[in-house]
């Protein structure tokens, strides 16, 4: 109900209580009280009425106040008030503040009361300040820093924010209480918590801002002199906030005064916070903007948790930063604890880093090795396949359900007229499809049961055919050559390649003692047969991604420095260059970094014009993966090309180095780029919009952001722009999904324009790849009879159906693994390798590189979670899967899944879904459950009794 024009508010005076005379309102006089019955309310909001203003005791608090006051000040200059009685008269007025309790919604009752003599105060602080004679006497020394305490708890609400009055009285009163210990009082600090959490959390945001000043009025940050009194603060207020459950506000503190080292140096971080505090530390690591900023939070969480002894956490935190330099310690560390050992290996064989434990006492090195060499990785992929009875293998028809996807109609018209015919398309589609559904089965009804299928292709479609062998028996490194080996030997030209690609692809991620993909490989990369090189090129590319093997690179270099003598010349040259960047990914190296940019440099503007030539700048992006400014350096070099592909390699370039970092100003830099209306030579803009989508990926902040401006370039941007926007959709939501995006997808899919809508089309499958999500599915067979005409189109649905549907639904492309902390550099580099196909599908997959797809081997991962015991033998236990839960910076212990279903082992798990074990008979070594984890009986588990008697 509205209030009536006579409810004006009433001034609640705190020098005098006035009684309203006869008026308009009603009463005759103060003490009667109103008629309508309604309270008013006072400018702090405390319900109040024309009678009673205050209660007794509010008026015996007031009335004492503002004697304390009077007292202190002593305007009248009586003799009879000495320090000794101010001093009695500043403990009531600390006592009073101190126990003031308030609600949400109203101010402190003696800070009300305060509030008009607070300009009095601050009269009496400045003249006692500026007497040089008070400073020998030890009263009034001590006065002044009681009454500097005061001042600056009532500078909290009362004073000007930008003035910082509340931090300035309170370093005031600190200098004070220092020489006090000079003049030999060993009168004692007022502790800081005393005076509650609402005024430390105060003086830390005003520390904040001081820093700032001091810095830009010309301090040096990197010493400690100009900033001491600060300083001495912020060692007080971070135990504090620890110590109190504020973790972050201690991390923010420490960060805004660039000091969070110091944050090591605590005793108060221990085994009961010490997860709080690393885990909102990497979570800020999300938005530092500075590398050495963001080198620094990783690194302070890293180093807490090796104190803690925390080694499985410390190696995810290192792989995080990409310090693979610290693995050799940590594993020296923890040299006694043989299952955290174990479990370290598997983490870095899930990140394929190429690392070899060296011989040790107990001789364990060798099975540490085969962990990290995914060697296990086939045998319990099909254990997993055999328990949830998917092992039959699946053809291509069971994936596309014609039956369900015609009309009755069209499909006896087709059986009626042309049933016998096999269009090459049609069958190199199957190829594919056959390939990636039943990827690491070892088996499929096509390829592995005779050779039938490899001759109803023809030429490049006989080496897909070949190469899909490889996929098939994918990670199975032993059976897999047995059965690609006859093919190697083959009359057919393109058999042998495409078998030479097989022996790539099958030992993807996976390290064998007898290394054969360099053996069999070497002859043919150094051979004459053009298509014999390109197919060693890849397959090096992908058997190796990630390892960074000189002996490789080494056969790859002549190929990428050769002079071109032509189109087909240039084509090896790019697919070498793009193998040399998928192998050192992420390692900036300069020797292959060197080779591609001269390359690029010397070469002639026809080999540049090259459709292929855009792979020399991919496999360059790819060296940088990750590592922001070192490839500085390198993008000034290529800023001197005199070619249109020069823009196009440095935004790639630059992209590709701010993978995954959330950096806001780059992004603004990418949007830039977009803001240019162009109909041709518009390239570098088509990577810069998939560049937003790589630089946003894995921080939800801002790939949500990212979906916002994709939704302006493309109501706003010329057609290269708009073609772009699906692939950067598909980076952000790789195996996920998500249902806003699955629509917005399915309409560009129906795009007049070709290429939108072929790029919409592959990324759906790109996006729900491994899932066997049934709208997805629902929505290719539509697809496939919508544009049944168009054999391009077809093409690109089918090979979206053989992404949703890889290796029946147990598979995942998603590059981001360990609770979404770290992205693995072969699986996004595997990734960005098909999308920047697509920018220019006509050459690519639509015409004879189609084989590039099998760079998705790189990524492909089991989504599984299984559970072990020490000897890796399994143990099954329940475990609750949901949809995982941002806990970080939350009070208390919030729960980190939501939506759960409770399963037993071994599960599924999503891209966005996290896993918890459901008894605490076991505890897990690692801290994640993801792929293979290894579990230990928790010694303090009880059995719970049996209630029968």
């Amino acid at each position: 109900m509205a209030p009536k024009s006579d409810d004006k508010p009433v001034e609640l005076m705190a020098e005098t209580e006035t009684k309203k005379k006869d008026g308009k309102n009603g009463t005759k006089d103060g003490n009667k009280k109103r008629k309508d019955g309604k309270k008013k309310k006072n400018d702090s909001g405390d319900v109040i009425d024309d009678a009673n203003a205050m209660s007794e005791e509010d008026k015996q608090l007031k009335e004492r106040l503002e004697t304390c006051v009077s007292t202190l000040i002593n305007e009248s200059n009586e003799v009879a008030v000495t320090p000794a009685i101010r001093l009695k008269a500043i403990d009531v007025i600390v006592s009073e503040l101190r126990s003031a309790t308030s609600s949400m919604t109203s101010v402190p009752k003696p800070l009300k009361f305060l509030r008009p003599k607070y300009d009095a105060l601050k009269g009496y602080y400045g003249s006692i300040a500026g007497d040089a004679g008070v400073d020998g006497d030890r009263e009034m020394v001590y006065l002044r820093a009681r009454l500097g305490d005061v001042l600056a708890v009532l500078a909290m609400t009362l004073g000007k924010h930008e003035e910082r009055e509340s931090l300035k009285f309170k370093l005031q009163g600190t200098k004070d209480y220092h020489l006090l210990m000079t003049l030999g009082d060993d009168a004692s600090q007022d502790d800081l918590g005393s005076w509650g959490h609402e005024f430390v959390r105060s003086l830390a945001g005003e520390i904040g801002q001081e820093y700032n000043a001091r810095v830009v009025s010309g301090a040096d940050p990197e010493k400690d002199g100009p900033f001491e009194d600060l300083l001495a603060m912020v060692d007080v207020i971070v135990p504090f906030n620890i110590a109190h459950n504020s973790e972050a506000e201690a991390v923010d503190l420490l960060i805004e005064v660039q000091r969070l080292k110091k944050i090591l140096d605590l005793d108060s971080i221990d085994e009961k916070n010490y997860r709080r505090v690393c885990m909102y530390l990497i979570k800020t690591a999300d938005f530092m903007s500075d590398p050495d900023d963001y080198a620094e939070v990783l690194e302070s969480a890293y180093e807490l948790f090796v104190k803690q002894s925390q080694y499985f956490d410390a190696l995810r935190v290192a792989l995080r930063l990409g310090n693979e330099d610290a693995i050799p310690s940590l594993f020296s560390l923890c040299s006694e604890d043989k299952l955290m050992r174990k479990q370290m290996c598997l983490l870095l064989a899930r990140q394929r880093i190429n690392y070899v434990v060296e011989d040790d006492d107990d001789g364990s090195a060798e099975e540490l090795n085969e962990l990290i060499g995914n060697e296990k990785l086939s045998e319990e992929f099909l254990k997993v396949a055999q328990d949830l009875d998917v092992m039959d293998p699946k053809t291509p028809e069971d994936i596309y359900k014609s039956h369900l996807a015609e009309t009755g109609g069209f499909s006896r018209r087709r059986d009626a007229g042309n049933a016998g015919v096999d269009s090459a398309r049609a069958n190199l589609a199957s190829t594919y499809v056959n390939a990636f559904v039943n990827a690491g089965f070892g088996q499929d009804k096509l390829m592995t049961p005779d050779n039938e299928w490899l001759y109803k292709n023809k030429d490049h479609g006989m080496m897909a055919a070949a190469a899909s062998l490889g996929l098939i028996q994918l990670w199975n490194v032993e059976e897999g050559l047995a059965q690609i080996d006859k093919f190697l030997y083959s009359s057919e030209e393109y058999v042998k390649a495409g078998a030479a690609l097989a022996v790539g692809i099958l030992s993807s991620g996976v390290r064998n003692d007898a290394d054969p993909t360099v053996a069999l490989l070497d002859e043919h990369i150094n051979g004459d047969s053009h298509i014999m090189k390109c197919a060693a090129c890849t397959g090096l590319g992908i058997a190796y991604a990630g390892s960074a093997r000189e002996d490789v690179m080494e056969l790859l270099l002549p190929i990428v420095e050769q002079e071109s003598a032509g189109p087909a010349t240039m084509l090896e040259v790019s697919l070498a260059g793009l193998a040399l960047g998928m192998i050192f990914v992420g390692k900036c190296d300069d020797a292959a970094g060197g080779a591609i940019v001269q390359r690029l440099m010397e070469a002639s503007d026809e080999e540049l014009d090259h459709s292929h030539a855009k792979f020399l700048c991919i496999g360059l992006g790819l060296l940088f993966l990750g590592k922001m400014e070192k490839a500085e350096a390198m993008i000034e070099a290529l800023k001197t090309i005199e070619h249109k592909i020069s823009k196009f390699a440095a935004i790639v370039l630059e992209t590709f180095a701010y993978a995954g970092s959330g950096n806001v100003l780059r992004v603004q830099e990418m949007l830039h780029q977009c803001a240019e209306h162009l109909e041709e030579d518009a390239a570098h803009q088509m990577a810069a919009v998939i560049g937003i989508g790589l630089i946003t990926m894995g921080e939800p902040v801002g790939a949500e952001m990212a979906l916002r401006s994709f939704e302006h370039l493309l109501h706003y941007c010329e057609l290269p722009v708009k073609r772009a926007v699906p692939l950067a959709l598909g980076v952000l939501n790789i195996s996920n999904p998500e249902f806003s995006v699955i629509d917005q997808l399915s309409r560009m899919s129906h795009d007049p324009d070709t290429e939108i809508s072929q790029n919409a089309i592959l990324v759906m499958g790109l996006t729900s790849a491994g899932t066997n999500n049934s709208r997805v599915a629902g929505l290719l067979r539509q697809l496939s009879e919508f544009y049944s005409k168009e054999a391009g189109h077809v093409f690109c649905v089918r090979i979206a159906q053989a992404m949703l549907h890889m290796g029946k639904g147990l598979m995942t492309l998603n590059p981001m693994h360990s609770d979404r902390m770290i992205t693995s550099g072969p699986a996004l580099g595997g990734v960005i390798t098909l999308i920047y196909s697509c920018l220019d599908l006509k050459s690519t997959l639509l015409d004879k590189t189609h084989y590039l797809l099998y760079y998705l081997t790189c990524a492909m991962n089991p989504r599984m979670l299984i559970t072990v015991n020490e000897d890796l033998s399994w143990r099954p236990v329940t475990v609750r899967v949901g949809q995982a839960v941002d806990t970080v910076g939350q009070a208390g212990k919030p729960k980190t899944i939501t939506g759960f279903q409770t399963h037993t082992t071994p599960v599924l798990i999503s891209a966005k879904e996290r896993a918890e074990l459901g008894t605490e008979e076991v505890l897990s070594v690692s801290s994640v459950l993801e792929g293979i984890i290894i579990l230990k009986d928790n010694p303090d588990y009880e059995t719970p009794e049996s209630n029968d008697k």
